[in-house]
C-alpha cells in the first residue's frame, strides 16, 4: 500500500513566511512561534517531499528553483484560505467572542480609550484585541477586523465611513522666538524642506526628524522646533505651552476612517463595534477638523 504524502495548510503557511522574510527569526516572529519550530517545520516539509526548497546562506534562507516554482501557487492557496475563514466569520451572529482592532496609538490614547471602556460596559462578552504598533494590519488576512486609519483613499475591498477630514496646523512652543532662522521638525521620510516651511519660513533649518506623531508633539513642547501636525493631538492634550500659529493650511484630503473587510459586513460583533466607534469619532469631528484649537497669538 502506497502511503500518500499530504501537505496541510500549516506547511504552506510556514513556507510562505520563510520565503517572504528570508530568515527564520523574522518568520518566527511573524508566525508567533520560536526559531527552532520554524526550522523544524521547514526541514520536515523538505524531507516529506524529498525536495530542498531553501538555500541556507549566512544572510538567511533563499528560495531555490523548486521553491520558486510553487511560490505563486502557495500565494493563491493563502488567499483562498483567508477567504474561507472570512466567510465563516462573516456569518457569526453572536455578540460575543474576540475581535481584532487596529488604530494609531495616539488615536487610542487620546481619543478612544475612554470610549472603548464604555463599549466594554455595553458589550461585556466581546473581547477586543487592540493593535497600536506601527505598520498597517492586513484586513484580508484578518490581522484586524476593524481598522481606524488616517488615509486619503482606503482599498475598495474595505467598507466603512470617513468620519472627518484632517486639518493640520503649525505648532510652536509658546515662548519660542520665530524672528530668526526657524528650527523645524519634520517626518523621517522628508529629505527637503516641506511645502509649509518653504511658504512661511524659507530660511528654516531642519532640527529633528521623527517617525511618530506624539514624539513630534513632545519635541515641539521641548522647544526643539516648530512642526506641522494634525490638529487633533495637540488640541486634545490642550497644553498651554504649545500653541497653534496663525497660519492657515488647507484642509487635508486625508481623513479619519473606520473600516472593515466587506466579507465581515454581517458579522454581528464587528458591525456592533464598528458602528459604536464611528459614532464616537463623529462626535469629535470638530476636533479632527481643527476647530478646537487654543489658538493664535
Amino acid at each position: 500500500m502506497i502511503k500518500k504524502q499530504m501537505t496541510n495548510w500549516d506547511d504552506i503557511r510556514y513556507f510562505l513566511s520563510v520565503a517572504r522574510c528570508g530568515n527564520l527569526s523574522t518568520a518566527a516572529k511573524e508566525l508567533g512561534v520560536n526559531h527552532s519550530t520554524v526550522s523544524r517545520r521547514i526541514q520536515a516539509l523538505e524531507e516529506r517531499h524529498g525536495v530542498r526548497l531553501f538555500e541556507r546562506l549566512p544572510s538567511g534562507y533563499q528560495m531555490n528553483v523548486a521553491a520558486s516554482s510553487i511560490y505563486e501557487l502557495a500565494l493563491e492557496l493563502e488567499v483562498k484560505n483567508q477567504q474561507v475563514f472570512r466567510h465563516l466569520f462573516g456569518q457569526d451572529s453572536r455578540l460575543q467572542g474576540e475581535i481584532n482592532l487596529t488604530m494609531p496609538h495616539d488615536i487610542f490614547d487620546y481619543c478612544l480609550s475612554k470610549e472603548l471602556a464604555e463599549f466594554k460596559l455595553l458589550q461585556p462578552d466581546i473581547l477586543p484585541n487592540l493593535f497600536v504598533a506601527k505598520g498597517v494590519k492586513n484586513l484580508a488576512a484578518r490581522e484586524a477586523d476593524i481598522a481606524i486609519r488616517l488615509t486619503d483613499k482606503p482599498p475598495e475591498y474595505l467598507i466603512g465611513k470617513k468620519v472627518a477630514n484632517l486639518q493640520h496646523g503649525i505648532y510652536s512652543k509658546s515662548n519660542m522666538d520665530l524672528s530668526e532662522q526657524v528650527a523645524i521638525i519634520v517626518w523621517s521620510n522628508e529629505s527637503e524642506l516641506p511645502f509649509w516651511a518653504k511658504e512661511n519660513y524659507p530660511l528654516a533649518k531642519v532640527a529633528l526628524r521623527v517617525d511618530d506623531l506624539y514624539s513630534m508633539y513632545a519635541a515641539v513642547k521641548a522647544g526643539i522646533g516648530i512642526a506641522r501636525m494634525p490638529c487633533y493631538l495637540p488640541d486634545v492634550i490642550r497644553d498651554m505651552s504649545v500653541k497653534r500659529l496663525p497660519i492657515e493650511l488647507p484642509l487635508s484630503s486625508w481623513g479619519v476612517w473606520v473600516l472593515s473587510h466587506i466579507d465581515l459586513r454581517n458579522t454581528a460583533k464587528v458591525r456592533c463595534c464598528r458602528e459604536f466607534l464611528t459614532d464616537r469619532l463623529q462626535q469629535r469631528k470638530l476636533l479632527f477638523e481643527g476647530n478646537e484649537s487654543m489658538y493664535k497669538d
